[in-house]
């Protein structure tokens, strides 16, 4: 099988969904339940029987390379929705060791790849470098036209106002969605999808819902120009417009302190993303590890904060150099033995807004504050420097899913006196995930 770091994520899978009842039905497939003989190869194929409502389980397949699917169920849709729950599978590592393929798995794979082969005078047909080219620029261009219809949608939503929106619903934000994947845009149909759920999500939606318009707006408009961006932003573009990446980013081995973990759930419930934040002890860069888990199932990785692994990272190109696949392990996990440096509130505003001038969508930063003070305020919960050498206190925020419970639990472990703080700074505040206490160095995870 195809290691971690080529693995494909949740969403990912669920984006190669026709529409959102195919979405639905594969992620209610995506459990062991009902599949039989699941397995796969190290060459990059998943094969499976699902049982059905008849009394012969449904034959499926899937060419990863490709990717290409193949399944005996009478659907029209394509990818099936028992394709879409094998992939489910695979992507949560429910699939085990690679086997041998069954007969009729085995057959179809080797029909594809004689097929792919073309074999010339006894040798493998060499590679289509041109043909390549073109597929690129027709997925490019099949982009650029998805851009160019989110672009008029945008108008049209602001031409008539954001105050129909909530009586409109989300029935018109879901099928451009479909329309961006339609494009081969997945990471533009997840944004038009975030967009969509705005209206609902209560008081002060309006200004929000601009904010996200213009965000996306500034996306398209990048995309459209992504020719003459500078590499690294360019990189960034293509991985929000949601294409693979063209190459591999940096491998970075060091000792990585684990600083905080938690999971969010989409707001259609069909997608448990979790969220591991770590940083290297000696280079001190940070690295966000994602995993993500279908429809009643966690994620498979789990990294309790406080301990340190040596271990190789493995940076993807773009995203302000934050994303990170968790590499070859070199020693086992041990808790650490100090607590991690922080820096003033104003370090840590300018830490974000460098951030952006790489990643504009960049949500928010990782940061360690310290030491500070946690204190109330007119505008709610903020954090100040203990020794006074900012004048800008950072807003507490209880957003990325989470509960504000935190920040009181927060203010009961300072109890008035300085402490240390890892959290998320972007710009609607300062979103606190562990804290350590000066006289300890064992982490609290903020709930």
């Amino acid at each position: 099988m195809t290691d971690q770091g080529d693995r494909w994520t949740a969403e990912q899978v669920l984006d190669l969904a026709p529409d959102d009842a195919s979405r639905k039905a594969g992620g209610r497939l995506g459990g062991a339940g009902p599949w039989l003989q699941i397995g796969g190869s190290a060459s990059g194929s998943v094969w499976g029987l699902c049982k059905g409502s008849g009394s012969k389980p449904y034959r499926t397949v899937v060419d990863l390379t490709g990717p290409a699917y193949k399944c005996s169920c009478p659907s029209r849709k394509f990818p099936c929705k028992h394709a879409l729950g094998l992939l489910l599978l695979w992507s949560a590592e429910g699939v085990g060791e690679p086997g041998e393929a069954p007969e009729w798995a085995a057959q179809w794979l080797a029909d594809r790849a004689a097929k792919a082969a073309r074999p010339q005078g006894g040798r493998a047909a060499p590679v289509d470098e041109e043909g390549a080219r073109k597929r690129a620029e027709r997925r490019a261009a099949r982009v650029g036209a998805g851009v160019t219809e989110l672009e008029q949608r945008l108008a049209d939503l602001l031409r008539g106002g954001l105050a129909g929106q909530e009586q409109a619903g989300y029935a018109g934000w879901e099928e451009t969605a479909a329309r961006m994947v339609d494009a081969q845009a997945p990471g533009l149909a997840g944004r038009v999808r975030e967009l969509g759920t705005i209206p609902s999500c209560g008081p002060g939606w309006p200004a929000r819902m601009l904010e996200e318009a213009a965000l996306l707006h500034l996306l398209d408009r990048a995309w459209l120009g992504v020719a003459g961006l500078p590499e690294e932003l360019a990189a960034t573009v293509r991985s929000r417009v949601g294409l693979p990446a063209s190459g591999e980013g940096e491998a970075l081995r060091d000792r990585w302190l684990v600083l905080a973990q938690y999971d969010a759930v989409s707001p259609d419930g069909r997608l448990t993303t979790r969220r591991i934040w770590l940083r290297g002890l000696a280079g001190g860069r940070p690295a966000l590890v994602l995993d993500f888990g279908p429809p009643g199932r966690p994620p498979g990785l789990a990294l309790p904060v406080g301990l340190v692994l040596e271990a190789e990272m493995r940076f993807r190109p773009g995203s302000a150099g934050l994303r990170a696949d968790l590499g070859e392990r070199f020693a086992a996990a041990a808790p650490c033995a100090e607590v991690p440096a922080g820096v003033s509130t104003g370090a840590a505003l300018e830490a974000y807004g460098a951030a952006l001038r790489q990643d504009p969508w960049l949500e928010s930063w990782p940061v360690v504050l310290g030491p500070v003070v946690p204190i109330p305020g007119e505008l709610g919960w903020q954090l100040a420097d203990a020794e006074g050498t900012c004048a800008l206190p950072v807003p507490l925020t209880g957003g990325g899913g989470r509960s504000r419970g935190g920040l009181w639990q927060l203010a009961a472990l300072s109890g008035g006196g300085p402490v240390t703080v890892f959290g998320e700074c972007g710009h609607r505040g300062f979103t606190p995930l562990t804290a350590w206490q000066p006289d300890s160095t064992e982490p609290v995870a903020l709930s």
